[in-house]
């Protein structure tokens, strides 16, 4: 600015003194113009450059700010994870106990009863008295590479509710838990289905016959429901018909009663084979689990993947 005024002064003491012809003032009132203009536009320049400093400042800022809650979410993450694999353990051990019991202290009217419904669907179930274990076949109750229940698996589980809502089973607990064989899920339909792996797979299809017990009255307060993937084998998967047997969906009757009294049914979790992150009701107040390992890699098998 002071060299504007500087110029404008000389122009004006030019003219004062008549000693400078027209051409030469054109030429001084150009000079002046052109450095104004380019005053102009390093200010224009220098108000952005202020602008852009200060939208950089902000980023940094929100930066700054995101990173925080991230951390914070990583460690309520890792919180939470904790407690589910505590929860897990837990259900695991329980598990554990109850289907490692030589004698299942079952009222042998209720042996007598899941005796003659394993006996009416061999195709279908099995029954162990010695565990109180019903083993519904994987292959029969689903589609491959599904957790939705075939019709002809409804028919059998209805009539499977009905015995385990009579007076001689209502008080006994249940565990619903799948177990698949060591095929590695590869199949596109079954993955864009929601079935990730088979730690995925063993759950979705023990929450579908959860579902499908729950629909029919059995209490959801008596239920827990795990997936074990290819874990738990009964057979050996070097055989399509060893394999065939590790795909199954067992409900175990705990030698154990619920004390507590009995709440109204909660509503039926739907299983379709989208499966988009439905919260069963059985257990709706855990939290996030973590993703599960992948499961171990192996050539794809016609029957459920």
């Amino acid at each position: 600015m002071a060299r504007k005024h500087f110029i404008s002064i000389a122009l004006l003491g030019l003219i004062a003194g008549g000693c400078v012809s027209q051409d030469k003032y054109n030429a001084v009132k150009m000079d002046r113009d052109r450095m104004a203009e380019q005053l102009g536009q390093a200010q224009v320049e220098a108000s952005s450059a202020r602008s852009e400093s200060d939208a950089y400042k902000n980023q940094l800022a929100n930066l700054g700010s995101t990173g925080n809650s991230k951390d914070a979410m990583i460690v309520n993450l890792t919180n939470q994870n904790a407690e589910m694999q505590r929860q897990l353990d837990e259900l695991n051990r329980k598990y554990a106990d109850a289907a490692g019991k030589v004698g299942s202290q079952l009222p042998v009217a209720l042996t007598n009863e899941l005796s003659a419904f394993a006996a009416q669907n061999p195709d279908l179930v099995s029954f162990d008295p010695d565990r109180g274990i019903v083993k519904f076949k994987s292959d029969v109750t689903f589609a491959p590479g599904s957790a939705v229940v075939t019709d002809k698996a409804k028919v059998a589980i209805d009539r499977f509710a009905q015995i385990l809502n009579s007076p001689v089973a209502s008080g006994y607990e249940l565990m619903v838990a799948g177990h698949t064989d060591n095929t590695a899920v590869v199949n596109p339909a079954t993955l864009a289905a929601g079935h990730k792996n088979n730690w995925y797979l063993s759950a979705h299809r023990a929450i579908a016959v959860g579902g499908a017990l729950m629909a029919q009255g059995v209490n959801a307060q008596r239920m827990a429901v795990t997936g074990y993937a290819d874990q738990r084998p009964i057979a050996s998967n070097v055989s399509e018909s060893g394999k065939a047997q590790n795909r199954r969906v067992e409900v175990l009757i705990l030698p154990t009663q619920i004390h507590s009294q009995p709440m109204a049914a909660a509503p039926v979790p739907h299983v379709t084979s989208h499966l988009k992150a439905a919260k069963p009701q059985f257990n709706k107040d855990a939290v996030a689990a973590p993703t599960p390992p992948t499961a171990k890699t192996e050539s794809s098998s016609p029957f459920n993947k």
